[in-house]
């Protein structure tokens, strides 16, 4: 019983999301190809600067986990061989001495996606803003913690045939029902704590679209802003509700040029950054950077966001694609972070790092690229249909 009814809920909430839009369609024909390093573009120039950092941080994550494989809904490698190069990389002290260990002992795979290699590569950063712990002057904008009636329930908790699918929502007389709208929540409706008062309304929606960032707090001092939760609602980008209703030209949809329209145009940008019912929920955390989906924090130039059905986060990663300004980027990296605009077997998000400087970069990319999976040699490796 308990499962016949969770199936109608499921079906009857689904299509209650659903919208007018219709889902955008991910091709799952996946594959993986064994090459050589020789083939990777630039490897012998990039120096590894920083990539033992993130390495190290996701090595010592995953000495704690306990299944056999790392593994996506796509493909899985064996962990106990990653666990074991993990303990020798812990061992060397430099970005060098790493890059060449795994160069002797892991192997690229290329990821393949209806044969092709090719896919979309874009870019995130830290956001900046100033706030108080205490609403007053200037400080007027609430940046929201996680509600404690929000609820998420995986339908594979309840059973393996299911769908491997997170709903989100409260309890209303006794039933889920979908979580309160980013205009409901505007309107009054939500009921949590807030964690810090912003003093620019565009700043934090910003910071929301990035996930996480750093508050400049009133005496100069800095607090890291770490994402918590979301309410479930499916995300709809600011760039593409400003062209779709012809209030900015292809040309101005990078990140720092829709900052200064939302900023200029008051209401009409309030009414159009509601279009989004994604909302996200913030908490203060203490970290070296902004905290990423394995809990670990992200590392500038080394850490990529992936879509997490195809690629296993903690992997290592060899990346080739192009920044803003057309300059290669041919550089290891560590999948270990996810998006909700990231899905696809060849997608990425490229860390860009905190600041003004990261927004200029970040706000502007939008490549073609590849990328590798490097795997240890011993590892089994085996894709699912």
């Amino acid at each position: 019983m308990l499962k016949k009814g969770l199936v109608c809920f499921v079906v009857a909430f689904l299509a209650s999301c659903s919208g007018g839009d219709k889902e955008e369609v991910v091709s799952t024909a996946f594959n993986l190809h064994k090459t050589d390093f020789s083939q990777l573009t630039a490897w012998s120039t990039d120096d590894g600067s920083e990539f033992g950092k993130a390495l190290q941080d996701v090595c010592l994550k995953l000495q704690g986990y306990s299944s056999p494989y790392l593994k996506s809904e796509k493909i899985s490698y064996s962990l106990k061989s990653y666990q074991k190069h993990c303990q020798q990389l812990l061992k060397l002290n430099t970005d060098k001495e790493i890059k060449s260990y795994i160069e002797q002992n892991f192997h690229p795979y290329a990821v393949v996606v209806n044969g092709d290699v090719n896919g979309k590569f874009t870019s995130y950063y830290e956001a900046t803003l100033n706030a108080s712990y205490t609403r007053g002057g200037k400080y007027q904008y609430p940046i929201y913690g996680k509600p404690k009636d929000l609820i998420e329930i995986n339908l594979r908790d309840f059973d393996s045939s299911l769908p491997n699918m997170r709903l989100v929502g409260r309890v209303k007389d006794g039933k889920m029902v979908k979580y309160y709208t980013r205009q409901e929540i505007d309107e009054g409706k939500l009921d949590a704590p807030v964690i810090l008062w912003g003093d620019d309304p565009v700043d934090i929606y910003i910071m929301q679209i990035q996930g996480a960032g750093v508050a400049i707090l009133p005496d100069g001092k800095e607090v890291r802003v770490a994402y918590a939760d979301n309410n479930g609602h499916k995300f709809k980008g600011i760039g593409s509700i400003l062209l779709e209703k012809g209030l900015i030209k292809s040309g101005d949809a990078s990140m720092p040029k829709i900052r200064e329209w939302l900023r200029e145009n008051g209401e009409t940008a309030k009414k159009n950054m509601l279009l989004n019912d994604r909302f996200i929920f913030h908490k203060i955390v203490t970290a070296e950077g902004p905290i990423g989906a394995m809990g670990l924090p992200l590392v500038a130039g080394r850490s990529l966001a992936v879509d997490k059905n195809y690629i296993p986060l903690g992997s290592i990663m060899w990346l080739e694609t192009r920044g803003p300004d057309n300059e290669p980027i041919n550089k290891l990296v560590m999948a270990e972070d996810v998006g909700s605009a990231i899905k696809g077997g060849v997608r990425g998000d490229y860390f860009w790092g905190h600041g003004e400087k990261a927004l200029e970069s970040a706000g502007r990319m939008n490549s073609v690229g590849r990328y590798f999976i490097l795997i240890p040699d011993d590892a089994e490796v085996k894709i699912y249909d």
